[in-house]
């Protein structure tokens, strides 16, 4: 088990090892979180190696602090402003791109950060606690159409409409301004649910995907980081959701294939549009060992492409 405010990489090894590092190469971690796979990157880099990474979150940019090493740059950005991280950077191309999407430990277990339904704190939800909105704060002004949707298609819950209605009656008599509130108001609504999961746990998700729009960072992001890699580089995404981990295979798979044009057309075979990337291997998760070491990376599903 992890301890509160820690953080366990996932896929460690095997994400640094489906970069193919060059020593002397350039990369980005797009996602530095508490710098796992950075520290991993830097000490397989040579002195002529450079890492760029790249967070939104406050708290991840002190922790990068930490790292004093001539060879590594931490950009506070969110990673769907890649192109503009790496211009900060003045980095025009690398030779691998690694996102570990999603909220990280630290972000879960500090219940300042109202991620979590086990404690009770301001319902904040915000990765970059600087700038945007809070979850209190959509909440309070959402229309139900508006909450429905978010719950239904973020958090896959079937209840969406009832959490809802339920939400817009209690906010006319108090506002709901806290985690427990909200918590409180989905489990009154939703009576069954899988065994072993708060029946909170799909709502809390949806509120905290839409307040960071996690979803449209990710695909902004995937086509920048096709841009900015060299021939040859990487592109290598973990991701814990199923959400996420469609947006990133149907990405892949459609950069891996060339365009259909009509059949006939007079062109030469070197005429023919070409894909952008090669798939690597098949999708990797975490073997039983590292679940078991650390039951959060049971949902991580690893995906890796080539540019050609």
């Amino acid at each position: 088990m992890t301890a509160a405010g820690s953080h366990v990489t996932v896929l460690l090894e095997e994400a640094v090892a489906a970069l193919a590092l060059q020593a002397d190469g350039a990369y980005v971690d797009a996602t530095f979180g508490r710098g796992g796979h950075s520290r991993r990157i830097l000490s397989r880099l040579g002195e002529k190696g450079r890492l760029i990474a790249v967070d939104r979150d406050p708290q991840a940019i002190a922790a990068g602090a930490a790292i004093a090493d001539g060879r590594f740059l931490l950009v506070h950005r969110a990673f769907g402003e890649l192109a503009a991280a790496a211009q900060d950077a003045g980095v025009s191309a690398v030779d691998g791109v690694l996102f570990d999407v999603g909220v990280s430990s630290p972000q879960i277990d500090d219940a300042d950060r109202g991620f979590s339904f086990r404690y009770d704190a301001p319902l904040d939800m915000r990765m970059d606690t600087t700038q945007g909105e809070t979850a209190a704060e959509w909440l309070a002004r959402a229309e139900l159409r508006e909450i429905t949707e978010v719950i239904r298609n973020y958090g896959e819950e079937r209840f969406a409409f009832q959490i809802a209605k339920k939400v817009v009656a209690a906010r006319v008599e108090q506002p709901i301004v806290t985690t427990a509130q909200f918590a409180a108001l989905v489990r009154e609504t939703v009576r069954t649910r899988e065994p072993g999961q708060d029946p909170a746990t799909r709502s809390f998700q949806a509120l905290r995907i839409h307040i960071n729009q996690e979803l449209r960072q990710l695909e902004v992001a995937l086509p920048q980081a096709l841009e900015l890699l060299k021939p040859g580089g990487r592109l290598v995404v973990i991701s814990f959701h199923s959400l996420e981990d469609r947006i990133v295979k149907n990405f892949m798979r459609q950069q891996s294939t060339a365009d259909s044009l009509p059949r006939n057309l007079p062109l030469r075979a070197d005429q023919l549009p070409k894909p952008k990337l090669a798939l690597v291997g098949k999708a990797i998760k975490p073997g039983e060992a590292e679940i078991a070491a650390n039951p959060r990376a049971r949902s991580a599903v690893m995906r890796v492409a080539e540019k050609l």
